[in-house]
C-alpha cells in the first residue's frame, strides 16, 4: 500500500501532459504489449496460422492475474498463472485444430467466443475489476527505485521483452524449435521426415498464447484493472506491429533480430497512436487507425514490388528497342 501511494505521488509530480511524457507512456505500453506481438509472430509468421484465440487469451491472462491479486496471491505468481491460463487457451485451440480437424481460424474463433463467457465468470460476473490499491510487480520496481508508473512499466516491459526474445531465440535453435519452424515452412516435407506435425502445432499454439496471456497479465498490472473487453482487437495490433517491423527493417535476415524488429514495431505502433491522439483523434477511432496501418503496411510493399517490375520491364524494353535500331542501321 505504501509503495502504491508513493508511486501515485511521484506520477502526479513528474508525469504531466508533455510530449515526452506521452511518448514515454507509449513506449512503456508498446514493450509490455510486445509480448503479445511475439506470440502472434509465432503463429502468424512461423506456423503460418491465423490464430484468432489471441483476443480471448490476452483477456484471460489479465483477468486471471487481477482476480488472483485481489485474492491475496503474490503478484509475480499471479503473473505466471495468467500466462499459463493463456497457454491453456492455446492448447484448446490446438486440440480442436490438430486432433479434431477443425480449421485453425475456426478453432480460434470458437475458443475466443467461449473465453468471453469464461472471462466474465472469472471476474465474478463483473465487466471489470480494479487492482488500483494492490501492490504489483510494477509498483515494486517503482517503489524500490523511485520511479513513476510509466517509468516502472518501461523498465519491467524492457526486461520482459529482452528475456522473451532471448528465450525464443534459444528455443527455436533447439531440435524441437527447428521442427516447429520447419512445420510452418513446409509441413509435408517435415511430416515425411517422421515429425508429428500435429504435436508440433499444438506446442506452438500453447507457447504463442502463453506469451499472449503474460502480456495481458502485465497490461492488467500496468493499467491497474482488468476488463472483459481489454483484448478486443489485440490480433490487429499484433499484426500491425509485425508488419511495421518487417517494412521498416526488411533487410534483416537473422531470426533473433526479426523477433527484436517485431518488438520495435510494437513500440512504434503505440507511439503513432500516442501522436495521433495528441493531434485530436478520438480514442474510439483507434481500431480504424489500426486497420488502416495494417492495410497500408501490407499494401505498400506489394505496390512497390509491382512498380519495380514495371520499371524493370520498361528498361529492358527500351534496351531491346535500341538494340533493334542498332541492328537495322548496321544492316
Amino acid at each position: 500500500m505504501d509503495d502504491e501511494l508513493h508511486v501515485t505521488k511521484l506520477s502526479e509530480q513528474r508525469s504531466g501532459n508533455g510530449f515526452l511524457a506521452s511518448l514515454l507512456g507509449a513506449a512503456a505500453q508498446g514493450l509490455i504489449w510486445s509480448l503479445m506481438v511475439l506470440g502472434v509472430y509465432i503463429t502468424f509468421r512461423i506456423l503460418n496460422i491465423a490464430d484468432m484465440t489471441t483476443d480471448g487469451s490476452f483477456t484471460l491472462g489479465g483477468c486471471v492475474c487481477a482476480m488472483l491479486m485481489l485474492s491475496g496471491v503474490d503478484p509475480t505468481i499471479a503473473l505466471l498463472l495468467g500466462a499459463l491460463s493463456g497457454g491453456l487457451a492455446g492448447a484448446v485451440t490446438g486440440v480442436l485444430h490438430t486432433f479434431f480437424g477443425i480449421p485453425a481460424i475456426l478453432a480460434g474463433i470458437l475458443t475466443q467466443i467461449s473465453l468471453w463467457s469464461i472471462n466474465l465468470r472469472i471476474m465474478a460476473n463483473k465487466s471489470n475489476q480494479s487492482v488500483n490499491r494492490i501492490a504489483s510487480d510494477i509498483t515494486f520496481f517503482a517503489g524500490r527505485f523511485g520511479l513513476t508508473q510509466s517509468e516502472a512499466t518501461l523498465v519491467v516491459g524492457l526486461l520482459a521483452a529482452i528475456l522473451a526474445v532471448l528465450l525464443l531465440y534459444w528455443f527455436f535453435g533447439t531440435e524441437i524449435g527447428s521442427s516447429l519452424r520447419a512445420t510452418g515452412n513446409n509441413e509435408d516435407m517435415i511430416r515425411a521426415l517422421g515429425v508429428n506435425t500435429n504435436s508440433v502445432k499444438l506446442l506452438g499454439l500453447v507457447i504463442a498464447n502463453l506469451f499472449v496471456g503474460l502480456s495481458g497479465a502485465l497490461v492488467a498490472q500496468s493499467t491497474k484493472y482488468a476488463d472483459v473487453n481489454m483484448g478486443t482487437g489485440a490480433i490487429v495490433i499484433g499484426l500491425a506491429a509485425i508488419v511495421i517491423g518487417e517494412v521498416l527493417f526488411r533487410k534483416v535476415r537473422n531470426f533473433g533480430l526479426k523477433l527484436g524488429c517485431s518488438v520495435l514495431g510494437c513500440i512504434i505502433y503505440f507511439m503513432i497512436r500516442a501522436l495521433v491522439l495528441r493531434l485530436g483523434m478520438r480514442a474510439n477511432d483507434m481500431k480504424l487507425l489500426s486497420a488502416f496501418i495494417v492495410g497500408l503496411a501490407l499494401c505498400v510493399p506489394v505496390a512497390l514490388s509491382k512498380w519495380r517490375e514495371k520499371k524493370s520491364y520498361r528498361e529492358y524494353s527500351a534496351e531491346d528497342e535500341e538494340e533493334a535500331e542498332g541492328v537495322g542501321e548496321n544492316a
